[in-house]
C-alpha cells in the first residue's frame, strides 16, 4: 500500500494514480534535501496559496469604505492593514502546522503542505517565526487602533484570539472541536472586511459585514475542500471537523452549497432590500459580475463528484487550492463590482 492510500480510497482501477502520487511524495521528501534560499522555504511555511483567503476581504472593505461610503483613502492605513493581514495569516498558518505535526496528524507532504512538514523548518523555528509574526501582526493592529478608533481593538482581539487559539493544545482549539469553520468565516472573511472599513471611515456599519459573506462562504470551502481530503486521518487523531462529522456523502453536499450559495446569497442581497425593504441599502446590480466565477465554482464541482475517479491524480488531493482561486476570483470580482459602480455613479 502507498503511503497516499491511507488518506484517499481510490479504486483498485486506478494503479497509475497510486504510482504519480508516490511520485508527488517522493518528490516533494527530495526537496527536502536541497538547498532552498530562505526567504523561499518562509514563503512556502506560511502557505502563500491560502493568503488571498484574509487579504481579498481587505481589499473589499478598503474600497467598499472609499466607493460606497465615500471616505477618503488612506493608503498607509490600507497598507499596514494588508501586510498586517498577511503576518497574522502566515504566523496562524505556522502555529497551526506546528500542533497538527505534533499531534501526528501530517506524516505525509502533499502539495500544499507547510514547511514543517516538508523538513524546511524545525518546530523550534517555527514557534519562533509564528510567535513574533503575531506579535508584528498585534502591534500593527494596535496602532492603527490608536488612529482610527476603538471599535478596531474589539475586532482585533477578537480576530487574534480566533487565529491563536484555531489550534491548540487545549479546549479551546476550534478546528479540533468543529468549530474550524465558524474561525475561518469570522477570521478570513466579515471581520477582515469590517476591520479595513473601520480603519478607512472610523464608523461601524454592518454593510462591509453583511455584503462579505459571500466571500466568507468560499474561505470556509478552502477549509472543507483540506478537512474533507483528510477525513479519515483526522478521525485516526480523534480530530473533529465538520468534514468529519459529516462523513463522505454530506461533504460532498455542504461543498456544493459553499461554493454555489455566495451566488445565490449575491441576488438576495441585491434583490429583496430592492423589492422588499426600501430602508435597507441594496447591494448594487454590479455585483451581478460575480457570475462569472460560477463556470470555475463548475469545474471545481465537476472535481468533487468524480473524488473516486478524478481525470488527473492531484484534482481532489488539490481541491483546497482550486477553490481558493476560486475564491481569489470571486472576491476580485466583488471589488470589481464596487469599481463599476463607481464608474457608473461619477464616484471618484
Amino acid at each position: 500500500m502507498q503511503k497516499w492510500e491511507k488518506f484517499i480510497p481510490l479504486p483498485p482501477s486506478t494503479k497509475h494514480i497510486y504510482f504519480c502520487l508516490s511520485c508527488i511524495n517522493d518528490f516533494i521528501k527530495m526537496e527536502e534535501t536541497l538547498k532552498i534560499p530562505f526567504i523561499k522555504k518562509w514563503w512556502i511555511s506560511i502557505r502563500p496559496f491560502s493568503l488571498p483567503a484574509s487579504t481579498m476581504p481587505v481589499i473589499f472593505g478598503t474600497v467598499l469604505a472609499v466607493v460606497y461610503g465615500k471616505y477618503d483613502l488612506n493608503i498607509l492605513n490600507f497598507v499596514l492593514a494588508f501586510f498586517g493581514m498577511v503576518i497574522l495569516h502566515g504566523g496562524a498558518n505556522i502555529l497551526s502546522d506546528i500542533f497538527d505535526y505534533k499531534k501526528g496528524l501530517d506524516k505525509v507532504p502533499s502539495p500544499v503542505s507547510g514547511g514543517i512538514i516538508r523538513g524546511l523548518i524545525s518546530v523550534r523555528e517555527a514557534w519562533i517565526a509564528s510567535v513574533a509574526m503575531l506579535v508584528i501582526g498585534a502591534a500593527i493592529g494596535f496602532y492603527l487602533t490608536y488612529v482610527s478608533g476603538p471599535w478596531l481593538l474589539a475586532i482585533g482581539l477578537l480576530g487574534l484570539f480566533v487565529g491563536t487559539f484555531y489550534t491548540t493544545d487545549t479546549v479551546l482549539a476550534m478546528k479540533y472541536h468543529g468549530l474550524g469553520d465558524l474561525a475561518v468565516f469570522l477570521n478570513f472573511g466579515i471581520l477582515g472586511s469590517l476591520g479595513a472599513y473601520y480603519v478607512q471611515s472610523g464608523v461601524l456599519s454592518w454593510i462591509p459585514a453583511i455584503w462579505a459573506v459571500p466571500m466568507s462562504m468560499l474561505v470556509i470551502a478552502i477549509l472543507h475542500a483540506n478537512n474533507w481530503r483528510d477525513i479519515q486521518s483526522d478521525k485516526a487523531g480523534k480530530i473533529f471537523t465538520i468534514a468529519a462529522l459529516l462523513g463522505d456523502k454530506n461533504s460532498l453536499r455542504y461543498y456544493g452549497l459553499l461554493i454555489y450559495g455566495p451566488f445565490l446569497v449575491v441576488l438576495l442581497l441585491i434583490m429583496v432590500p430592492y423589492l422588499f425593504l426600501p430602508n435597507i441599502a441594496a447591494m448594487p446590480f454590479t455585483f451581478l459580475i460575480t457570475l462569472g466565477a460560477l463556470p470555475l465554482a463548475l469545474r471545481l464541482w465537476r472535481k468533487a463528484l468524480n473524488r473516486q475517479n478524478p481525470s488527473k491524480p492531484l484534482d481532489f488531493i488539490a481541491l483546497d487550492g482550486a477553490t481558493a482561486q476560486l475564491n481569489l476570483l470571486f472576491g476580485s470580482l466583488c471589488t470589481l463590482a464596487l469599481i463599476l459602480y463607481a464608474v457608473i455613479h461619477g464616484i471618484g
